[in-house]
């Protein structure tokens, strides 16, 4: 089981949940999140002074699936989230040792 987490823009994400719902995610976090990369920020005007926004909003999506449907929800991702500017996110994917449905104990890909 691998876990994928997606930073993305955050008028992006209803897209890419729709998308991965269409190829059998049946499960994800949605989180509002600020960061910045090598967008780095920008300048606003607020009163009539300048100054320096440097966390961007951003949406944080985690889901975890089975280790062979790692690919196709990149691509999904990637597909859906890119606008080719700065900013379009990054993806992470690590390793899941253990997962435990709480409600009925149920293990691993069971309880994806």
């Amino acid at each position: 089981m691998k876990k994928i987490e997606a930073i993305i823009k955050p008028f992006k994400v209803d897209d890419v949940r729709e998308a991965l719902s269409e190829i059998g995610a049946v499960g994800m976090t949605v989180t509002e999140v600020k960061g910045f990369g090598r967008q780095k920020g920008h300048t606003e005007m607020y009163r009539g002074a300048e100054y320096q926004v440097d966390f961007l909003p951003k949406v944080k999506i985690d889901l975890v699936v089975a280790t062979e449907d790692v690919d196709r929800c990149i691509e999904v991702i990637v597909a859906t989230a890119r606008t080719g500017k700065v900013g379009d996110g990054k993806i992470f994917v690590t390793d899941v040792e253990r997962v435990i449905r709480i409600r009925t104990g149920e293990e691993d890909n069971d309880a994806i």
